[in-house]
């Protein structure tokens, strides 16, 4: 039995296979993409981009695993060619193209725009936390040395200070050596503490749950994320108009609100208001003031007026005051304010917050959970097993995000149209042929015959359409009114009615 009869024509690996090929290595800006006219031949980066791919949709992220799956696991010795590249060489390829797997990664996104997978109507936004490399110990020793620093600083000030050379001289070697200094402490969730981690952002269509674009950061909160994710999903889409986005409370902040509306983008986020902590609970709150633009006045249940009476600008925020003679002499000030007179802060960007709130229907949150929740669990437990990352510092996390978010979506496309489809419309379009030499290193051998060629004989489909027995397009059962079992099955139906809905209305 030869090796190709081994992988099923449905098999992962020819997916994997057949889109690796399409892509361009030398323009996406993969190092040795095409082999040197003198010296050893290094490993293809193609090879390396296929293992690693295999390795993450198998939860195999350690490149010592890697290089041992390379040699006992007949999948991965089909994919590569019988080549076994060692460890060393799989860890140095991740830390080089962190730029460009992001880039591989948004060719498959344009490959799903381009058969129908994504359509870009309604994107849904969110944040969850991966843990760091780094110790909790580790992050709170340097924590610790930052606090005494700024202390030395502040000291340094006084007339006579008091400075240890040797201690600030160890303290400065310390955070120096630091092998992890963006990583934090963040909250996990309910239930799992604070610890060294990153904030993962995914932004997600809604028509086949499938990840547009995606970022890590080291902000603690998502409260910033709104607008930054929004406009990257309308960059990923190709800039076309992005009229609905949906995010959860996190995500609400006057300023993202203004900026996605500036933008021509719908946000659906439920507002975070504040409310009157003072008393017992039944004071007043703010949304029984009404606001005057003409004055820039806000009038109380009283009848009172309230004046402007400043901006705080780390907010930012106006506020907002009422007469002390006024709230003195006002009958219902017990149920108002405890203080001497009544304040209220309003956003700068108050109307564009309330617009937002304001299109956060129930239907807009379901589909936002049935959307976006769902992927972030399949990264954490069925990519990484562990949400934990294995490369130190955030170029490290980018990178394994960029992998994983990349074995995510062709898992996804797999699940929805088919592994022996996606392979054939991923090879669609024919790539020149490869630098031998570039490819068979180390323990390649010499008769070629005796070697599967998986990319030798290329499908020349001129159009995707002709497959199966329909000339119509080979779409997901969702869309053509069949049943499809899967976690997703009612998103575009339910994506569809919202938008006759705010059309009709």
């Amino acid at each position: 039995m030869a090796l190709d009869d081994l992988v099923p024509a449905d098999h992962v690996c020819r997916v994997i296979e057949a889109f690796v090929g399409r892509l361009d290595f030398h323009k996406l800006g993969f190092v040795r993409s095409e082999a040197a006219e003198t010296g050893r031949p290094g490993y293809d980066p193609r090879d390396l981009l296929k293992l690693c791919l295999y390795g993450y949709l198998q939860q195999v992220r350690s490149s010592r695993r890697l290089e041992a799956e390379c040699r006992r696991n007949v999948e991965v010795i089909w994919l590569l060619g019988r080549l076994a590249p060692d460890y060393k060489s799989i860890a140095e390829f991740r830390r080089l193209h962190r730029e460009a797997v992001t880039e591989a990664g948004a060719e498959l996104v344009g490959f799903a725009r381009s058969v129908g997978l994504v359509r870009g109507a309604w994107v849904a936004i969110d944040g969850s936390k991966f843990q760091a490399v780094a110790s909790a110990r580790s992050v709170a020793e340097r924590e610790a040395v930052k606090r005494y620093l700024d202390a030395v600083e502040a000291g340094d000030a006084e007339d006579e200070p008091v400075i240890d050379s040797s201690a600030v001289a160890a303290a400065l070697k310390k955070l120096k050596k630091d092998a992890e200094p963006e990583a934090g402490f963040m909250r996990m969730g309910q239930g799992h503490g604070s610890h060294p981690a990153y904030n993962v952002q995914t932004a997600v269509d809604a028509e086949h749950a499938l990840i547009v674009t995606h970022e890590v950061t080291v902000e603690k909160s998502d409260n910033r994320s709104l607008e930054p994710m929004a406009r990257a999903a309308q960059k990923a889409l190709g800039d076309p108009p992005l009229p609905n986005v949906a995010a959860d409370t996190g995500y609400s902040n006057g300023a993202q609100a203004a900026a996605c509306e500036a933008r021509g983008i719908a946000a659906h986020v439920p507002a975070l208001r504040g409310f009157n902590n003072r008393g017992d609970g039944t004071l007043f709150d703010r949304t029984r003031f009404s606001y005057d633009a003409a004055s820039d006045t806000l009038r109380c249940p009283g009848e009172q007026t309230l004046t402007r009476r400043g901006v705080q600008t780390d907010k930012p925020r106006v506020l907002y005051a009422a007469p002390r003679e006024s709230c003195s002499a006002c009958a219902l000030k017990s149920r108002c304010t405890t203080a001497a007179q009544r304040s209220v802060y309003l956003h700068l960007h108050e109307a564009a917050p309330a617009r937002m709130h304001e299109r956060a229907t129930a239907a807009v949150m379901r589909l936002r959970r049935c959307t976006v929740e769902h992927p972030f669990a399949t990264l954490k437990y069925r990519i990484f097993g562990h949400p934990r990352f294995l490369l130190r510092g955030l170029a490290g996390a980018r990178i394994e995000i960029g992998l994983a978010t990349m074995a995510y979506n062709l898992k996804r496309m797999i699940n929805v149209l088919g592994g022996a489809k996606l392979a054939v419309m991923l090879e669609t379009r024919p790539t020149k042929a490869r630098n031998s030499a570039c490819r068979r290193t180390g323990s390649a051998l010499k008769d070629k015959n005796a070697l599967p060629a998986p990319t030798s004989e290329i499908c020349f489909v001129t159009d995707w359409r002709a497959w199966g027995e329909s000339a119509e397009p080979a779409v997901p059962a969702r869309l053509s009114g069949r049943k499809t079992p899967g976690f997703f099955p009612s998103i575009k139906n339910l994506a569809a009615s919202i938008s006759s809905f705010l059309t009709d209305s």
